[in-house]
């Protein structure tokens, strides 16, 4: 058992920020070696209780490679800002050597000969990946759990789910398990689980992220991106992740390094519209839209124009369309194993209902769809010529009970299909367009909540400098930490 004076010298690495962390493994105050060590210690003693991170390589190994990083440091070199770092990657990514389940039995032995290209990136700066962060099977519905691993339960109620699909990544934050996460987004999977466990997650703008080389000409609606406790941290992994690669044609030419420096501004006379509940559209649980509305006057009181915002555009059309093309590419890639009459019933319900919705679509379905996405993007770019930035919440419930699929009902409406209840975030999807979840405090039960800051195209840097100004008034990570913490 670690001496006293052990555990209290790992939890304080295990605390500090992401950036400090950095700079004290290059002022060789911290070693990679004592970083990692700590890392293990926080995961070997809260882990067994949330099961956020799963596939986790041998401590020997991983001490070892931290040694080996020790030694160039000492040598003169740094391979970047994350020389170091204990890192897992969401189990919807590839990572060399690792098996990428997706959460499905299908793949759990299917080990990744290449890393995704923003892991490889993460690992060029310096990270050591030790193991994989869970995540719903195929990252389908806001909720993470699936067959190979198990639930994710959230950092401040073990009974209460972790959200998702970036789940196991929102609560190893939360429990200071990692130094930053990665995540990925299609439905809220950064801005959702980052609400539920008070974290931030930033979904960027498309292309901004690099991942995959199987699609490139069809623009996806996921997007990969960060997650951390701290705004300077989050632009910090933004900028390791971002960057144009040519074997992803779509994906942007921007300087990562605009990400990095100074994030203070002054936001005096900012407009910002404040969505709501899309003018009564979204069900919305009891007490969300308070806890909003009371954050924003953070903004208020810095000098920023808050005012009640319109959608002007059918909520209900925004919505049919993402189904349609949701289905259309989540039933594509899960079409070979739904027509295997052996895997098929591998598939969880909702991913079998995925697939049987796209084969109902026809090539002029899509067309239709993706026509309205053009023209509510054309909208939201007019919207973003009256405010500089948009909010919403960033879920339309608080966390529920973990053994609970998904919400049937909010606020005594039912929810006709899985993902119905996070419709919230599907309007930001739709655009394309960056959006940044960020804390605004817990209900009377103790229970997260967040609000998507909600930017026009490629506007991330205007998000964090936003974020910067919230978080240096609020600080909700650091004032109300997870209560294992203290155990």
């Amino acid at each position: 058992m670690p001496d006293p004076d052990g555990h209290a010298a790992g939890s304080a690495i295990v605390a500090l920020d992401a950036v400090a962390l950095s700079h004290a493994i290059h002022a060789r105050s911290l070693s990679c070696a004592e970083v990692m060590a700590a890392h293990l210690d926080q995961i070997e003693h809260l882990n067994p209780v949330v099961n956020a991170l799963v596939a986790l390589r041998d401590r020997a190994d991983l001490i070892k490679e931290a040694e080996e990083l020790d030694r160039e440091l000492a040598a003169g070199r740094s391979r970047g800002w994350m020389h170091g770092f204990p890192q897992a990657i969401k189990d919807l990514a590839a990572a060399k050597g690792f098996a990428t389940t997706q959460g499905s039995p299908l793949f759990k032995d299917q080990i990744a000969e290449a890393d995704a290209i923003f892991v490889a990136r993460m690992k060029a700066a310096g990270a050591i990946i030790i193991g994989k962060s869970n995540t719903p099977e195929f990252g389908l519905g806001s909720q993470t759990y699936n067959p190979v691993f198990g639930p994710t339960r959230n950092a401040y109620d073990q009974s209460r789910t972790s959200g998702g699909s970036s789940g196991g990544a929102a609560v190893a934050l939360a429990l200071r398990m990692l130094p930053v996460a990665d995540g990925s987004d299609h439905a809220g999977s950064l801005r959702n689980p980052a609400a539920f466990n008070n974290v931030l997650g930033l979904r960027p703008a498309y292309g901004r992220v690099p991942s995959g080389t199987e699609e490139v000409f069809i623009p996806q609606m996921g997007v990969a991106g960060p997650m951390a406790r701290k705004v300077r941290d989050l632009a910090a992994l933004l900028a390791v992740q971002s960057g144009y690669d040519p074997r992803v044609p779509l994906s942007l030419r921007d300087e990562p390094a605009i990400f990095l420096g100074n994030l203070n501004r002054d936001i005096a006379g900012l407009r910002i519209g404040w969505l709501g509940d899309l003018g009564g559209h979204l069900p919305i649980e009891d007490g969300i839209l308070a806890l909003c509305r009371t954050a924003l006057t953070a903004f208020e009181d810095m000098g920023a124009q808050v005012e009640d915002a319109a959608l002007g555009f059918d909520p209900e059309t925004i919505w049919q369309a993402w189904t349609k093309l949701r289905a259309w590419q989540v039933g594509a890639n899960l079409r070979p194993i739904y027509e295997d009459e052996a895997r098929r019933g591998f598939l969880k319900p909702e991913a079998r209902w995925e697939v049987e919705q796209g084969l109902t679509l026809s090539a002029f379905d899509v067309m239709k769809a993706s026509n309205i996405r053009s023209a509510w993007y054309q909208h939201v770019h007019g919207l973003f010529g009256r405010y500089d930035v948009l909010v919403l919440p960033s879920a339309q419930v608080f966390p529920f009970a973990v053994e609970q699929h998904w919400p049937g009902e909010i606020a005594g409406r039912a929810m006709d299909t899985y993902h119905r209840w996070m419709e919230v975030v599907v309007p930001v999807t739709m655009s394309g367009c960056p959006a940044l979840s960020v804390p605004v405090g817990f209900n009377a039960a103790g229970l997260p909540m967040g609000m998507q800051l909600w930017g026009p195209n490629q506007s991330e840097r205007l998000l964090l400098e936003l974020a910067q100004a919230y978080e240096d008034a609020t600080g909700w990570v650091e004032k109300r930490k997870p209560a294992l913490l203290a155990g």
